[in-house]
């Protein structure tokens, strides 16, 4: 009978909420969120199908709570709790699906700018060096500008194309559009001295 004169009841989860949203003391929301840690976990396994992911967004869950619960009335914690776990969850795997989409356009739109195509090298192999690198001095200096500069630091300085931009205060897809059309003016130039 003692005992239990001794032991202390829990603070309902409406207390403990109450208590954070006056005190903002994290201790509070901090016990109230423990109860229910489990359930976030859960819910964020089943979403993101990642143990690792699902740790990360407990805590992250965790994080937005705190900065919302401060000014938002809450009726029942733990059904709103389950709800803001889903959101977060779904909203980091439509980010996810938007990163790879674009990741995809890039990589799709550098393949674009790749020379790898057989009809932009010169693979003439009747040509002797000496007479293939006067050929292509001769034919380097009939470019334009842009294109002879961009040609140049791309094949003679191996710069790559970021680096290409800075130096000549260009556009990125310029550089790219100026060596693929040098290549293909060089080509072209060589191509009808033979």
């Amino acid at each position: 009978m003692i005992q239990n004169l001794f032991k202390i009841k829990p603070l309902s989860d409406e207390l403990l909420l109450s208590k954070f949203q006056k005190t903002h003391n994290l201790d509070f929301l901090g016990q109230l969120y423990e109860r229910y840690m489990h359930l976030v976990y859960g819910v964020c396994l089943k979403y993101l199908k990642n143990r690792d992911e699902a740790q990360d967004a407990v805590m992250a869950v965790f994080e937005k709570i705190s900065k919302e619960l401060k000014d938002k009335e809450v009726n029942e914690f733990k059904p709103w709790l389950y709800v803001v776990a889903k959101n977060y969850c779904l909203m980091h795997l439509r980010k996810e699906q938007s990163l790879k989409k674009h990741a995809s356009e890039f990589e799709k739109s550098e393949l674009l700018f790749m020379e790898n195509e057989d009809a932009m090298h010169l693979n003439n192999n009747e040509w002797e060096p000496e007479a293939m690198d006067a050929r292509l001095k001769e034919c380097l200096e009939k470019l334009r500008e842009q294109q002879r500069s961009c040609i140049e630091l791309f094949y003679f300085k191996e710069l790559c194309y970021k680096e290409i931009s800075e130096n000549l205060d260009l556009d990125i897809k310029k550089v790219k559009s100026y060596i693929q059309n040098g290549k293909r003016n060089l080509k072209n130039c060589i191509e009808s001295k033979a």
